[in-house]
């Protein structure tokens, strides 16, 4: 996660997220913090993680990060 822009009061933070397809869902996963929602397409997943993410930093809003990269790739191997 890393702050991107700060807004009166409001903190803008980016964070990583995972869509997966789970049956006919889509969930989106946070990787920061491990917060899920879950949507009948992906931009209703995101939309809902999104305001999950919201209701989860309501109360404790995240510290400083360190600055981290994270990478997600696809790895083929051969069985």
């Amino acid at each position: 996660m890393n702050i991107s822009a700060k807004r009166g009061d409001q903190v803008s933070h980016k964070v990583s997220v995972l869509v997966r397809k789970d049956d006919t869902w889509y969930v989106a996963t946070c990787l920061e913090n491990q917060v899920a929602s879950q949507g009948k397409t992906v931009e209703e997943a995101i939309n809902n993680l999104r305001e999950a993410l919201e209701l989860y930093y309501e109360d404790a809003p995240p510290e400083d990060p360190i600055p981290q990269q994270t990478y997600l790739t696809t790895l083929e191997v051969t069985i």
